[in-house]
């Protein structure tokens, strides 16, 4: 038989253990994108696969460890399997102990926890944890809260910095390896069935690393899958590693018990050199692999089907070999002679169907069904990197291996004792969430789709995000009382330099300027909110990807606790000036106009915010239309003499309107201002308002109140609608 007839027929099998008591299951997961490439000296657009046909599995109660050379798709593929990929990108299938899963519902039952840790740096630990539990254990009552709380700070090793803050750059709080950990606890407060975890030891020292992971490592044994991507872990993690899957090109390259990758590396016929780790001179191989002209298909080829890779060697990385053409069997079975494997060819040939699901279809999993005491197969879709492979069954006698297919010593046993496991008390109940149903929640991850989507009432949630709000503000005053002094010491400025102006042609003038200035002095005082969601966006993106609340509560929650705030300040500064200045009209119609715009011009900016990458273009942008808005408002040139082209910026213009209301307050229309020494005629408040082409009716000054309110509320429509529909981490 030739080498190639062979490559062509041969079967691909990733099997699980005998052992296997469930945990997460997934088949051909790939990944394409498209880039701009240069080939032959012109640009073109290529399909490149991230991740190509992953199939493998995740057993339940075990630390499963993704790993890779840099480039190799580790964070894409834990994305893949936690659904962060947007649907429709990602082929294959994902199911959790037999169930296919759906976007919605791996949201509810797996947590995500991310590279860097984003916390509330003025929340303590117990406070960040009690927020977590009030956000995804709601139906629990308060001192169940509390002593799941407890026992969770116990169980992380965080006794000693529970009332400690959290910290950030510029106040010290707790450790690295004790953010690390908080940010865990915040995510299996509710006891996800899954949990995935980015990077956790990165930026941690040895020790840091390690107490994380041994964490980790009893919340696995509590009953949950857990999903990691780690970079060149020291020995002690890899003790605490169960599982590992090694992707390198987004292919894999290895799936099994660490224990096994030194027979993975015999069968390939590369010794693990004594005093060698295993797991790094497997990394190191696939590094020779990949910066030869053969390349990591071949060592993903030996992963799915046995066929031994050409050698390469350091010497000769750029020079390719002749393609060893005997296939290597795993196992105890050793290899089949090519009689066997042409007579096991001709039977039990099936053709595959080539079509790639999505991996959240409705179709059963390939593992769902049950066989006790036997290896189950999974058929793989067809290599499009380099030949077809077209599956055959296998015999359901264990012992009678059809030829080709490679199967893992891997059996995990649950009670294998961990390292350091005696200094701690591991219970299930410790992280698992109290189920009326019974058992674990993966156990009942079916009917978790019927269940509720958010753990809280709506009401319910707006009140948890306003008490952490006004925490967080009671812990940095000075984001409220930096506005409050600037309008204070600006209030008293103009108080002094515009002191009881006359009724005379300077004294209008005088009015004008104050007005035109309050109007951008509360528009340019809100500027401070840019950083400040910028940095809770980060926040807000993690806690909403779980179904922790809802975006409009959010949304919501937010605006209610500023209200206050917004009101005091407005309050302040109309006080200082309203008799200072012995103003007309009516001062509550003033304090309205001036605590509406404090509130439009908070929504425009918390709007730009929400779309802007960094705060430096954030300020920049909000500057720049904030400038526009001051150009077209009215006072440089009122509305009848703006040109035609540009009348649609003096409608959008948010200034124009408080700007307006106050003149129309202010110049009362019976009010007798002053009286013309040429013709003798007096000149009353409407006069005024007609030559600045305004309304002087009572109903007119209120419509700019109701422009107003309408702007404010269209920009939080906005901002949700972002929050609601754009601010997901997802890749595309």
């Amino acid at each position: 038989m030739m080498a190639s007839d062979y490559r062509r027929d041969a079967v691909i099998d990733i099997t699980r253990p005998p052992s296997f008591s469930g945990g997460l299951d997934f088949a051909g997961l790939t990944y394409s994108v498209t880039n701009k490439q240069k080939v032959d000296g012109q640009w073109a657009w290529q399909e490149v696969d991230l991740l190509h046909r992953i199939t493998g599995y995740a057993p339940k109660r075990c630390v499963t460890a993704v790993m890779g050379p840099s480039g190799a798709g580790k964070s894409t593929f834990l994305d893949g399997l936690a659904g962060r990929i947007v649907s429709g990108s990602l082929k294959g299938r994902v199911s959790l102990d037999g169930v296919e899963m759906s976007p919605s519902l791996i949201k509810r039952s797996s947590a995500y926890i991310m590279q860097d840790d984003r916390l509330f740096p003025m929340l303590t630990v117990y406070e960040t944890l009690m927020f977590a539990a009030d956000f995804r254990l709601g139906s629990i009552s308060r001192a169940d809260k509390k002593q799941r709380v407890e026992k969770l700070i116990e169980q992380l090793g965080l006794t000693s910095s529970r009332n400690t803050y959290i910290g950030d750059e510029g106040m010290r709080g707790v450790s690295g390896g004790e953010r690390r950990r908080v940010s865990i606890g915040v995510d299996i407060i509710h006891g996800p069935a899954l949990l995935f975890l980015d990077e956790p030891t990165s930026g941690l020292d040895s020790t840091s690393a390690h107490s994380v992971i041994e964490r980790v490592h009893h919340i696995a044994r509590a009953g949950s899958t857990v999903i990691l991507t780690i970079h060149q872990p020291s020995y002690r993690i890899q003790m605490l590693l169960d599982h590992l899957i090694i992707l390198a090109r987004g292919q894999l390259m290895f799936i099994g018990a660490p224990k096994d990758v030194a027979g993975h590396l015999g069968r390939m016929g590369r010794k693990v050199p004594a005093g060698e780790n295993s797991i790094e001179h497997l990394l190191d191989v696939i590094q020779e692999y990949d910066l030869s002209e053969v390349g990591v298909t071949a060592l993903a080829e030996f992963c799915l089907t046995g066929l031994k890779p050409p050698r390469v060697s350091k010497k000769d990385q750029h020079s390719v070999s002749t393609v060893q053409t005997t296939p290597v069997l795993a196992g105890r079975e050793g290899a089949l002679g090519a009689g066997e494997r042409s007579g096991n060819k001709q039977s039990g040939m099936e053709e595959f169907d080539h079509s790639v699901r999505s991996p959240w279809a409705s179709s059963r999993s390939p593992w769902s069904g049950s066989h006790s005491g036997i290896m189950e197969t999974l058929k793989f879709p067809p290599s499009r990197h380099r030949r077809d492979y077209h599956p055959q069954r296998r015999s359901n006698n264990p012992t009678s291996l059809s030829p080709g297919y490679y199967t893992y010593s891997n059996e995990i046993l649950s009670g294998t004792p961990t390292p350091h496991s005696s200094d701690y008390t591991v219970n299930e109940d410790d992280y698992l969430t109290p189920n009326m149903l019974g058992g674990s929640p993966s156990e009942h991850v079916g009917l978790m789709g019927l269940g509720p989507k958010f753990a809280n009432s709506y009401m319910a949630e707006v009140w948890v995000l306003m008490r952490r709000n006004f925490t967080n503000i009671r812990r940095t005053p000075e984001l409220f009382l930096s506005r409050q002094m600037v309008l204070t010491v600006m209030g008293v400025m103009m108080a002094t330099m515009f002191l009881h102006p006359k009724d005379s042609p300077q004294g209008i003038t005088n009015r004008l300027s104050f007005f035109i200035f309050t109007v951008c002095l509360f528009f340019f005082s809100s500027n401070d909110a840019v950083p400040a969601f910028i940095q809770e966006r980060f926040i807000f993106i993690r806690e909403t990807s779980h179904n922790a609340y809802r975006a409009s509560s959010y949304t919501i929650a937010g605006l209610v606790t500023y209200l206050p705030f917004l009101l005091v300040q407005a309050a302040t500064y109309a006080i200082i000036v309203w008799f200072a200045l012995s103003l007309h009209g009516s001062f509550h119609y003033f304090l309205l106009v001036l605590f509406v715009s404090l509130l439009a011009t908070n929504s425009f900016v918390v709007f730009i915010s929400s779309i802007v990458p960094n705060f430096i273009l954030g300020y920049a942008t909000v500057i720049a239309l904030t400038a526009l808005f001051f150009l077209f408002c009215g006072y440089f040139l009122n509305s009848d003499s703006i040109p035609r082209g540009w009348k649609w910026m003096n409608e959008i213009s948010t200034m124009k309107y408080p700007y307006e209301g106050l003149l129309m307050n202010e110049f009362v229309k019976d009010y007798n201002f002053m009286t013309d020494p040429l013709t003798g005629h007096t000149v009353t408040g409407e006069d005024i308002l007609r030559q600045m082409s305004l309304k002087s009716k009572e109903s007119a000054k209120w419509e700019m109140v109701l422009y107003l309110l309408g702007w404010a509320v269209f920009y939080r429509i906005l901002f949700y609608l972002i929050l609601r529909f754009a601010s997901k981490n997802q890749r595309s």
